[in-house]
Formats: structure tokens, C-alpha cells, sequence
């Protein structure tokens, strides 16, 4: 079964916590702090494999978690870290977050276009500090630790996109399996009827000393950049091809249409769909000339090709254009003209690689792009007034904070009340109107607002 696009639960392990502890060794009576630190957890890796073909995996099971760290124990021993958690996917996948409650795709997080490229998808919570890291001139003996850092549990969305040197594109019925058939080893459902093609098919072809990947995208037709039919579907396969190889079928198949519509039609939908598809390189191939009396239509269309390479190029009929002013006659029925075509497009494929070698250099990292947008986000925090002397702090990297503060122990919450001021948070209450006593609320815990609190000093000169 081919499955293209999916949505999957990922969460990374949560951190384990810190260790408060103490040397206990005759003749020390007093010895220093000695707990360790919790174990970082692992994280979700989404990465690409060339011998993975759909995203069927993730069709029924949903949910993804990795590995949480163990916690850290006394004698300076740290907890050990969680096992990453490895997702496989197809190449040419693309990632993006994705608002399960809204249903609406957010930021794209990763374009993982070669084999063996990754993207932390769900990073696992940071192990909780021991009480080694506490230590001041003025505590000596910090009698508190953290506790290990929750991870963050989140949707995407992993939209599968075919990775293919040349797509062919055309109406229903025009022949575009049989095309691939004698081209390439790959065997597609061939019937005399349209929309026999249901899912694209991917074949490689060799002509002369090279090599490309070419795919069969299923019948469009006209309103398919609107959705019609499958087209939205099947149009986004087409944005990863370097050559659109656009298949007319002379004979106007059973419904008599007229090839010259259909030729328009095609174009139409491509540049409706994605802007740059318009300009995307293309060879337009007519096929089934084995047809008697399609002599007039094939000149029609070769001089209605010709204008079209002529206008992409600027009016200039001698610049260069992204459509190949040929038109390439052929029967897929037969092989007439199929050898001739693939030596065409191997050779245009391998201009189109050698371009895009030189501007592999310029590549966006996407991955460290959302990443650096994540802890911008994640830094970020807002205070509001809920009625008078109660106010509320959110944010990810805050409430993280309180999470990670054992309750129980009062050093703990006033070294919470240490990095919330390093963060600005208690100048953003004071701006909002907060007065010593006022309730603060985070993340379900609360507590009173003292904007000069002796005790946080102890920590002023912990770098966090």
C-alpha cells in the first residue's frame, strides 16, 4: 500500500533527576556534596533511508516515545542517558510540525532530500543537576538537587515526495505507464481505460552512460490544482522532479478530446498549482503516432511547443529556455521513438544534476533553521493579571523550570526563584503591577512575589 503523508505523536525521554548527596568516609566528618547528575533521555530521530519506499509504518501506530534517562546517585555518579529513538522514512520526506487540535501545519522543521540525513524531531529532557553544582561561596552544602527535565511531547506531520529525476505528466489514458514500461524494468497496471494509474510508479532508466529515476504520476485532470479528482495528491509528487516530461495523447483517447486542449489544459494546472512549476524544465513528448492520421495535429502541436519555448525564454527564440522547443514523437505501444526520448532526458537529467552540484553548497540547513526558531520560541514567557494580587507566568522553557523544582525542599524553590530573575521574569511582573505578596501562578504551582529576596542572592554568582 502507498502511503504518502501521516501524522504521528513524538516525545523524547523525560531527563532523570539529580542526585542530593553527601561523602560519608571515616575520618570525613564533614564531607562535601558528592550527588551526580540524572541521565539526559533520548531523543526522536527522523531519518531518511533509500530502502524504505512509504510511510506505511506509521499508518496505524502513532505514538512515539524514547528512552528517559536514570537518575544520578551519590559518589559523582551520573545517570545514564536514553537510547535515542530512530524513525525511519523514505527519502524525499518532508517534516513540519502540525497542531493536532486545529489540524494545521506549522513550521517545516525538515526537507530530508538524501539518504542517511536526520533531524531531531522530540530532543529528550536534560538530566537534573546534582548537588555538586550548587555549591557558593556562602552554601557550602546545597541540600537540594534537580529533578530531571520533562521532555517535550509534540505532533508532525510527514508528508512523503517523490525523489524522481523526471516526472511524466499528462491526461488520463495517455499513456504514461506504457511509456515508463519501455523505459525502465517497472511493470505498472496498463489497461485501455482511464485512471488505471492510482498511485505513482518509479522506474530507472539507462541511456548510455547514464542513469535516471523517472515516475509516472497518475492522470490529471482540469481543476486538479483546486483539488480535483486526486490532484493535489499527485501534483506535490511533481514538485521534486528536476523534468516535467509532459505526455500528449494525439489520439484524444475514447472521449475524443482535442490534444491541443489537453496540451493547454496540463500546463495551466502545473503553473496554478506551484508558481515555479511553469518554469520548470520540460520536454513534451506526443505519443501514439502508430495512430493513423495524426500528422496534422502533431504539426499543430510542434509549432504550439516551439511558441511556448520561444515565449519562457523572453521573446528571444535564440536564449535559452526551460522548455525544449522539440517535439518528441513517439508510440509507447510500439518503442517507436522511446530510445531517442530517454537519451533526451538522461542527458537533460544530468545537466539538471550538475547544476544543482554546485548549489548543494548554498543548501539551506532546515533543521538547525527550526531548531533555532524552537528555543526562540521556548524562551519566550508572558505574564497576565488574573484579578488583583493574582498573576500568571507561562512559557515553555519557565514552566520547565517549575517542573523541574523539587517542592519539597526550600533551597530548591529559591534557586527557582534564582533563574527566574536571571530570565527576567521578576521585571515583567513588576511591569505588570506585581507587589510583594502577590500570588504567582506557574504551571499549577503558586507562590508569593518578593522582589527582594536576600536568599536568591546566595546564587548571583551561578552562571546558568
Amino acid at each position: 500500500m502507498f502511503i504518502d503523508k501521516v501524522r504521528i505523536n513524538v516525545k523524547g525521554g523525560n531527563g532523570g533527576a539529580g542526585c542530593m548527596s553527601f561523602r560519608r568516609e571515616s575520618h570525613v566528618p564533614k564531607g562535601g556534596p558528592d550527588g551526580g547528575d540524572g541521565g539526559r533521555g533520548g531523543n526522536v530521530v527522523v531519518k531518511a533511508d533509500a530502502s524504505v519506499s512509504s510511510l506505511i509504518e506509521y499508518r496505524f501506530k502513532h505514538h512515539f516515545k524514547a528512552e528517559r534517562g536514570t537518575h544520578g546517585r551519590g559518589s559523582r555518579m551520573h545517570g545514564a542517558q536514553g537510547e535515542d529513538m530512530i524513525l525511519t522514512v523514505p527519502v524525499g520526506t518532508v517534516i513540519h510540525e502540525y497542531n493536532e487540535e486545529t489540524g494545521e501545519t506549522g513550521e517545516l522543521i525538515a526537507d530530508l532530500t538524501h539518504d542517511g540525513e536526520s533531524v531531531i524531531v522530540a530532543r529528550g529532557g536534560m538530566g537534573g543537576r546534582g548537588n555538586i553544582h550548587f555549591v557558593t561561596s556562602k552554601r557550602r552544602a546545597p541540600a537540594f538537587a534537580e529533578l530531571g527535565e520533562p521532555a517535550i511531547d509534540s505532533w508532525i506531520e510527514l508528508e512523503m515526495k517523490l525523489m524522481a529525476d523526471a516526472a511524466l505528466v499528462g491526461m488520463p489514458s495517455a499513456g504514461k505507464s506504457s511509456l515508463i514500461a519501455k523505459m525502465s524494468a517497472a511493470r505498472p497496471k496498463i489497461a485501455d481505460y482511464p485512471f488505471t494509474t492510482l498511485v505513482p510508479n518509479l522506474g530507472v532508466a539507462t541511456s548510455g552512460d547514464y542513469s535516471f529515476v523517472v515516475a509516472d504520476i497518475p492522470g490529471l485532470i482540469e481543476g486538479a490544482h483546486e483539488g480535483k479528482g486526486l490532484g493535489h495528491e499527485f501534483l506535490r509528487h511533481i514538485e521534486r522532479t528536476a523534468l516535467i516530461v509532459h505526455v500528449v495523447d494525439l489520439t484524444g483517447d475514447y472521449e475524443g478530446r482535442d490534444p491541443l486542449e489537453d496540451y493547454e489544459i496540463i500546463n495551466r494546472e502545473l503553473a496554478l498549482y506551484a508558481d515555479e512549476l511553469a518554469n520548470r524544465p520540460r520536454i513534451v513528448v506526443a505519443n501514439k503516432i502508430d495512430v493513423p492520421g495524426t500528422e496534422e495535429i502533431i504539426a499543430k502541436l510542434a509549432e504550439r511547443v516551439r511558441a511556448d519555448s520561444v515565449a519562457a525564454a523572453g521573446g528571444n527564440e535564440f536564449a535559452p529556455s526551460p522548455i525544449d522547443p522539440k517535439l518528441y514523437q513517439i508510440s509507447a505501444l510500439t518503442g517507436k521513438g522511446v530510445d531517442a526520448l530517454k537519451a533526451a532526458i538522461a542527458e537533460k537529467v544530468h545537466e539538471l544534476r550538475e547544476e544543482a552540484r554546485e548549489m548543494m553548497a548554498n543548501d539551506v540547513q532546515y533543521d538547525h533553521v527550526w531548531e533555532h526558531k524552537r528555543e526562540q520560541r521556548e524562551r519566550r514567557f508572558r505574564v497576565q493579571k488574573l484579578s488583583d494580587g493574582i498573576f500568571r507566568v507561562t512559557g515553555g522553557q519557565v514552566e520547565r523550570m517549575v517542573v523541574q523544582t523539587d517542592w519539597t525542599n526550600e533551597e530548591a524553590i529559591i534557586f527557582l526563584q534564582h533563574r527566574l530573575k536571571r530570565m527576567g521574569v521578576d521585571d515583567a511582573l513588576r511591569k505588570a503591577g506585581a507587589l510583594d505578596g502577590d500570588e504567582i501562578r506557574i504551571v499549577g504551582r503558586a507562590f508569593e512575589y518578593e522582589s527582594a529576596n536576600r536568599a536568591i542572592e546566595d546564587y548571583e554568582e551561578l552562571d546558568f
